[in-house]
């Protein structure tokens, strides 16, 4: 029986970064693959209700001191985005128009890190060209990607199917119909994989 895990994730969430750290590892150590299912979290909240928990102060400052004790954890590095929240849109838009190249991943960690471990300011535009750029990815190249009706309508699809199977907030993961939502709760994700064997 093949495993896989179904991951709705965006750029923006510190929470997505730190699970991201750790599927692949989980995922090869259970001979699982990883369906990366990039979404719009700003999108899943308005449809939802949901908001992110730094919105509420005394939830974002116990959240911030979690998200390093999980990173410790991890042995992984991570810093809070001084500039958080990120309008995520124009990344996922990429995230998605790269989902099926050999340079996901690449995308995936140069965005990730800019944001969660060089704490960048990815609202500025001028900005995310540069940490492109230094990464050998062309911003022209993504731009057009950014802007492809095709893209677009992928981006906007996944979102509404995230919402549709009861997502409200990233990463969620998916093992069959079995839903877990939080990066703090990989572990369960392990044990439903298992239970697959």
């Amino acid at each position: 029986m093949s495993k896989v895990i179904d991951v709705y994730f965006d750029l923006g969430s510190p929470a997505s970064y730190l699970a991201w750290t750790q599927l692949p590892g989980l995922a090869d150590r259970n001979n699982a693959t990883i369906n990366w299912k990039p979404m719009l979290l700003g999108g899943v909240f308005k449809a939802t209700g949901n908001q992110s928990p730094i919105t509420i102060p005394a939830k974002g400052r116990y959240t911030a001191v979690d998200f390093n004790r999980f990173a410790n954890a991890y042995g992984v590095q991570f810093e809070l985005n001084p500039h958080f929240p990120i309008n995520t849109l124009q990344l996922m838009r990429g995230a998605t128009g790269y989902l099926h190249s050999p340079r996901f991943q690449d995308y995936l960690s140069t965005l990730f890190k800019a944001l969660w471990v060089n704490k960048r300011n990815l609202n500025n535009p001028e900005v995310v060209s540069e940490v492109l750029t230094d990464a050998a990815f062309d911003p022209s190249e993504v731009l057009a990607l950014c802007n492809s009706p095709e893209v677009k309508e992928n981006l906007k699809q996944t979102t509404e199917e995230a919402v549709s199977r009861g997502v409200f907030g990233a990463p969620t993961c998916f093992v069959g119909r079995e839903m877990f939502f939080g990066q703090d709760r990989l572990d369960w994700v392990e044990k439903a994989l298992l239970s697959k064997e």
